[in-house]
């Protein structure tokens, strides 16, 4: 008996069907928004005390969840990843929807791993923007950043755009070789700025106030919050470039009608009593407004300050 063969049309009939059953699959899953039909996920990085974060930001996605859908079977989920790399697969994955953060791993996540794209920018503790200021203890022999070479800088946290990310790809930009220690070394290459990291501000201060280091760097809201002593005790060197305090992004492929719909909830929430209340559980969260000049600059501004840091 001879085979039967199917000609070029009846296969592609079959074709067509077998992928329209794919589609049909995928979508049933989807509600006409995007979004899974049972949960909008809101997400964060971080690799410790994630249960108590779940609960700092539960009310808020909840409350977004409530204003984006009448219907009452979806709910607002917060999603911890342990870190930004973390984070951007689940976008990816479409396991997250939308997620806050500081400048760099904004930059990470939205321009190096293509997951998401800016939406918002975040007021966080009452501020809009903020800078880094990489400072010295008065009447030292550091007077100028050239004297930074050969010497060792403490910054705060390896995970902190105003406490290192920031001022270190600010001093690349200048032409500074950066160099990590292990601990305050007492010889470093005069060709090279070494850099420790001291996990919390009080530390930081103390190292530079005690001359173990020769610099630090922190944000200038944490410069604020000294006494005016140590303030008095200090030189800043040098000032960076003032970038958004926290930044919202949606996911890459998340329709434009519900990115839309979720800016204006987010923009006015601010302005009634429990949104308030709501938004400063969401870790001191104060409102949300438009990006500065729009997407287009605000992602500009974040290539250009850490992009180049890292390509030299």
């Amino acid at each position: 008996m001879k085979r039967q063969r199917h000609r070029p049309s009846t296969l592609i009939a079959i074709a067509a069907l077998l992928f329209g059953v794919i589609l049909g699959s995928n979508a049933a899953g989807q509600t006409r928004d995007g979004v899974g039909d049972k949960t909008i996920s809101l997400g964060i990085a971080s690799d410790i005390n994630q249960k108590e974060i779940e609960g700092h930001f539960r009310d808020f996605v909840r409350y977004v969840a409530r204003k984006l859908f009448s219907k009452s079977d979806i709910e607002g989920k917060v999603v911890v990843a342990p870190t930004m790399f973390e984070l951007a697969k689940l976008l990816e994955q479409k396991q997250v929807d939308f997620y806050m953060e500081s400048p760099y791993p904004t930059y990470v996540i939205n321009n190096v791993h293509g997951a998401a794209k800016l939406l918002l920018r975040r007021w966080k503790g009452g501020m809009a923007e903020y800078q880094s200021l990489i400072f010295t203890k008065r009447n030292s022999e550091i007077k100028r950043l050239e004297d930074l070479r050969g010497k060792i800088v403490a910054f705060e946290d390896p995970g902190s755009t105003s406490g290192h990310f920031l001022p270190k790809f600010f001093l690349s930009r200048n032409g500074f070789k950066l160099s990590e220690k292990s601990r305050l070394e007492p010889n470093v290459s005069p060709g090279e700025v070494g850099y420790i990291f001291a996990y919390s501000q009080e530390k930081l201060v103390d190292l530079v106030l005690t001359k173990q280091a020769a610099a630090g760097a922190f944000s200038n809201d944490d410069y604020a919050a000294l006494d005016e002593k140590k303030r008095s005790d200090i030189t800043v060197l040098a000032q960076t470039e003032r970038l958004p305090r926290h930044l919202l992004s949606v996911r890459r492929d998340l329709t434009p009608a519900l990115a839309e719909r979720l800016a204006e909830i987010l923009l006015s929430m601010h302005e009634d009593e429990e949104g308030r209340r709501i938004l400063q559980k969401a870790d001191g969260t104060t409102k949300f407004d438009m990006l500065p000049g729009g997407e287009t600059r605000v992602r500009r501004q974040l290539l250009e300050t850490f992009y180049s840091a890292e390509k030299r």
